[in-house]
């Protein structure tokens, strides 16, 4: 019979697996399916064949597959390359953040196949889960166990609306106080990403500086695409409050806000209609036009897929980007920036747009990930087999491929944590103390007087 041994085999959904076969002739051809199901109860699976080595073993982080669903030896393939099977079926559904089931049978000729079952933790054992509605503030908040204080990570989803919570309690587990702060789409916030104040992210800096979870220091502000770009902002909004500061695919750039439904909508409606996503101080913030192109017309028009790509803006126009880019010189905190190569909706220039003005200050990096597309912003070792997904009336594809995005994933995770922690001894630069908010403010009166944009500019995320 066909051993296949996994450790560890209770872990958390970012944990990389360890998969073994034993119990094979030597040079015997054997083949592994792996199934899962989702929230939903809808089957993922994937498959791969192996060449059992002289010692009858399989191990899937040194052995490449002759065939199957990735080619590359990996030992986390057979998870990134699942693909969807079937419709949900709500038998199978389970609830939002119960542990994820992963199946592996191992079949060979000849040989009595071998199963196992293991679980994967979306929320870690060990972590508290706390919803917060306090003080218009929404959001969720992730801790380990015991008395504290941890280092605090304020983390900002993206243009899709509402919070990365399996990403937020898997980072708590690595040692951290995590706020999912979600700034529209839910109860009690904006219905549609337009005119969001950065006071709200002032706020809830505040509150999580205040918490008993949070040691003190500082917050890492950490945001995902809009909300890249958002934690940007807040970070030189408020230097005083923010140790350290990541953008993953996101912009130095302050982006047209959505007008509609990102599900319900008109993609061509939202693109046409200027509408500020930030505001300060009742006012709204400068944001680069949109441009509607014949090409977005047409594949909106054949039903899509589309690349947001496609409207993006010229960074060229040197004084409408000057009123529009973040203030990132005030944010005297690190800095990390990352996104893939091929991003299909903004990508690297406008993270760059940040390096260029800091004049490659040392205390911000730019990580770009080749053949990596927009999404690599979660957490490593799950299916990275979709790049098109439904948006308002047409599908969106959003670039890479699933096996750059899978390597993309793992990198940028490693990276993330490896930056928090060394942002943690470096301290809060005197610079960002010294600063105050009547520099901002006069920044913003000045950029005031600048038109406004006659289009608009989505960032869908």
């Amino acid at each position: 019979m066909v051993t296949i041994r996994v450790t560890p085999e209770r872990s958390a959904l970012d944990t990389e697996l360890r998969i073994r076969l034993a119990g094979l002739p030597p040079g015997r051809a054997v083949t592994v399916h792996a199934e899962s199901r989702d929230p939903s109860g809808r089957s993922w699976t994937s498959a791969a064949a192996f060449t059992a080595d002289h010692d009858g073993l399989v191990d899937l982080a040194r052995d490449a597959p002759v065939s199957g669903s990735y080619q590359q030896a990996d030992a986390m393939g057979l998870i990134w390359s699942m693909r969807p099977a079937g419709s949900a079926d709500p038998a199978q559904a389970r609830a939002r953040y119960a542990p994820v089931p992963l199946r592996l049978t191992a079949d060979a000729d000849g040989i009595a196949p071998g199963t196992a079952e293991i679980w994967r933790d979306v929320i870690p054992e060990g972590v508290i889960r706390t919803e917060l509605r306090t003080d218009g503030l929404v959001g969720v908040l992730f801790h380990p166990e015991g008395a504290g204080p941890w280092p605090a990570v304020m983390q900002l989803g993206g243009g899709e609306g509402g919070l990365h919570e399996d990403d937020a309690a898997l980072l708590a587990a690595h040692g951290y106080t995590v706020l999912a702060l979600a700034y529209y789409g839910l109860p009690g916030l904006p219905p549609v990403l337009t005119g969001i104040p950065v006071e709200y992210f002032g706020a809830a800096l505040d509150y999580l500086g205040a918490h008993p979870a949070t040691a003190p220091g500082g917050i890492a502000l950490m945001g995902v695409s809009k909300g890249g770009e958002a934690a940007l902002l807040a970070a030189a909004t408020y230097p005083h409050a923010v140790r350290s500061v990541i953008s993953i695919c996101g912009s130095a750039v302050h982006t047209q806000g959505i007008s509609q439904s990102v599900t319900a909508g008109s993609l061509l409606d939202i693109l046409s209609t200027p509408v500020p996503s930030w505001t300060y101080q009742g006012q709204d913030l400068p944001y680069l036009p949109n441009v509607v192109t014949a090409r977005m017309r047409e594949a909106v028009a054949a039903g899509g897929p589309v690349q947001l790509g496609w409207a993006s803006p010229d960074l060229g126009d040197a004084p409408e980007l000057s009123e529009a880019a973040t203030p990132v010189e005030r944010i005297a905190a690190p800095i990390l920036l990352i996104t893939g190569a091929d991003d299909a909706t903004y990508g690297p220039p406008f993270q760059e747009v940040a390096r260029r003005r800091l004049k490659d200050d040392d205390r911000c990096r730019h990580v770009v990930y080749a053949g990596a597309g927009h999404l690599i912003a979660a957490t490593p070792y799950r299916p990275t087999t979709q790049s098109v997904f439904p948006g308002p009336g047409v599908d969106f594809s959003y670039g890479g491929t699933p096996a750059a995005d899978a390597a993309a994933r793992v990198a940028a995770w490693r990276e993330i944590r490896a930056f928090l922690s060394g942002s943690w001894r470096s301290g809060i630069s005197s610079r960002a103390e010294a600063r105050s908010l009547a520099s901002w403010d006069h920044m913003r009166k000045a950029t005031m007087t600048a038109r406004q944009p006659s289009t608009s500019r989505l960032f869908l995320r």
